[in-house]
């Protein structure tokens, strides 16, 4: 029955050097969701922190992750991914029983979670790039695909499984418990992992990974393409749920049920439309997808029947599955191989930007202007997004283009002969 599971959600095409990075995944999703979707509540509640101290919080975690993200890259570069992810899931597994001693030091607390979003992070732009060591590139975008769909899967099923934790033994069961469930992807990781995938590089790179990046140009239009788009995707998870049931009626329960939506489409349809897209080439994906993800929420100013915000969220979500696994392939195109993990760092930092800015500045236009003017500030942000990364992708898969940007640094040239 789980052989025919399998199957039934990644297909028989999933190449074989991909499969442990998709258990990995899937397991450390779980082990993942299950604390972060309750870290918000034990900070308020059992720690003693208020709205704005944990709202600021968020907003170190994010941009903290952030820059950890484009080190651990970096660093990944020069020791392998391997290490890395193993470096990041371990501590994370040992951290997390350090909750159970905040007590109800508010700052304590409050830092507790920010190290755990770093710690977090520290091995996610380094599997990013493992993907792309392990398989072709002509492979990518499937690979990516597959890689999201594991991802989705444990942050499904991770919430229920924290909510059991707590419902057996309150925090005192559940941090104890999460810690078991992330040694176990350590596990994993340890025992599965290859060291070395068949398309990775075969040193370390003799030249600084940021000079570089900040010499692509190409690539820095990228990432601002990339950041724009993260601002939508967060303003779904942040503000939508704000907007339906403070504008538009929706009971707060009611949320929770909507929400099911997006995580059931991707593990359904993920690989399914990306192979069926294929062929269509990056640039038109990619204003398609803003314009699906943007554009929709300006009917709530019509209307906000039920069949209505069931139709928006489908059509995000089949935005959102034809943005991801292109703008992961792109951004795994460009990098330079000696580079690899510092360019997928830089480029999941542009996540950690738009979980911190969404929600600020779409609650900060719609405290201003109204539910209206906020869905209409993100509409734009889609356009912009839309159209740079076009620009991006168009340059990017030119026949005469080079691989990326880089190639042009006299010195990174030199250094690397």
């Amino acid at each position: 029955m789980l052989r025919r599971l399998v199957h039934l959600i990644w297909g028989a095409e999933v190449d074989p050097a991909l499969r442990p990075v998709l258990l990995v995944t899937l397991i450390g999703a779980l082990a993942g969701s299950s604390v972060w979707s309750f870290m918000g509540i034990w900070a308020l509640k059992e720690v003693g922190a208020t709205s704005s101290q944990l709202g600021y919080g968020y907003l170190v975690v994010a941009l903290t992750a952030g820059v950890v993200g484009y080190i651990a890259g970096h660093l990944s570069d020069h020791f392998g991914r391997r290490r890395l992810m193993l470096v990041g899931q371990g501590i994370f597994a040992i951290y997390i029983l350090l909750f159970l001693g905040a007590g109800h030091h508010v700052w304590l607390g409050l830092g507790l979670i920010v190290g755990a979003g770093a710690l977090g992070s520290l091995g996610g732009s380094a599997g990013q790039a493992m993907v792309a060591d392990l398989v072709p590139p002509e492979r990518h975008e499937a690979a990516y695909a597959s890689v999201r769909v594991a991802a989705n899967l444990g942050v499904t099923m991770g919430p229920p499984i924290g909510s059991l934790f707590l419902l057996i033994g309150g925090w005192s069961f559940f941090f104890p418990s999460v810690s078991l469930l992330a040694l176990s992807s350590w596990v994993l990781a340890f025992r599965y992992l290859p060291v070395r995938g068949a398309y990775a590089p075969e040193g370390p790179p003799e030249r600084g990974s940021l000079r570089v990046i900040l010499h692509d140009r190409t690539f820095l239009l990228f990432l601002a393409a990339s950041m724009f788009a993260w601002l939508i995707y967060v303003a779904y998870e942040t503000v939508l749920p704000i907007s339906l049931v403070e504008s538009h009626g929706i009971p707060e329960w009611g949320w929770g049920f909507l929400l099911v939506v997006n995580p059931l489409l991707v593990t359904v349809f993920q690989l399914r439309l990306t192979r069926r897209v294929t062929g269509i080439s990056p640039a038109l994906k990619w204003v398609v997808a803003m314009l699906l993800m943007g554009l929709p929420f300006l009917f709530l100013r019509v209307t906000s029947a039920l069949p209505v915000i069931l139709a928006i969220l489908v059509v995000f979500v089949i935005g959102e599955m034809l943005w991801v696994p292109t703008s992961q392939s792109i951004a795994a195109r460009m990098a330079p191989e000696d580079l690899r993990g510092a360019y997928m760092g830089a480029f999941g930092s542009t996540a950690a930007i738009g979980f911190a800015l969404s929600p600020f500045l779409g609650l900060q236009v719609r405290s201003a202007g109204g539910d209206s003017a906020m869905w209409a500030a993100f509409a734009c942000v889609a356009i912009l997004s839309a159209a740079l990364g076009a620009i991006t992708c168009l340059h990017v898969t030119r026949p005469d283009a080079r691989d990326n940007a880089a190639a042009d640094d006299p010195v990174g040239s030199e250094a690397a002969a």
